[in-house]
């Protein structure tokens, strides 16, 4: 009477895998990716050699941030080292308002730089564009009607 062990180990061996079918995919270009934050928006940025072009969400950059100051902080970064037409990137953005976005993507284009070529470091630092602004919106608290306005206080 044979064991159930080997039953077992018969069982397996007949079982046959199913094909598996094999698809190409092409090959993705070389990046360097980096994450930014500023307020509560977070910022992923992916940098490759290109034509500068630079979409946001899927977007042109230009689209999703109409305002010509707001484009200006997002190509900040490239213009201060004057690659903006070498270097295309792809951003990822969420949270927060317009402003806090933009400052993110600068964040993370600079970070993302900085793994480019750890040359560019000096540069970026000393535009500020390597340090994540700490500032953001205090809480409320219990008892005020703002973080700090008190309710307003009458003698009679």
């Amino acid at each position: 009477m044979p064991s159930t062990e080997t039953k077992i180990k018969t069982k397996k061996a007949t079982v046959k895998p199913a094909k598996e079918t094999v698809v190409e995919i092409a090959k993705p270009r070389k990046y360097f990716e980096a994450v930014g934050r500023r307020k509560t928006s977070i910022a992923r940025a992916r940098i490759f050699k290109g034509d500068g072009k630079i979409t946001v969400n899927g977007k042109d950059f230009k689209v999703y941030f109409p305002l010509k100051k707001h484009q200006t902080v997002v190509r900040s970064p490239l213009e201060s080292l004057n690659i903006a037409e070498n270097f295309s990137a792809t951003l990822k953005v969420l949270g927060g308002g317009i402003t806090g976005q933009a400052e993110a993507i600068r964040h993370s284009l600079s970070r993302a730089l900085v793994k480019l070529n750890p040359n560019y470091k000096k540069r970026l630092r000393k535009a500020e564009y390597l340090t994540r602004d700490p500032r953001a919106v205090e809480r409320k608290k219990y008892g005020l009607k703002k973080a700090r306005r008190a309710p307003q206080w009458a003698k009679r």
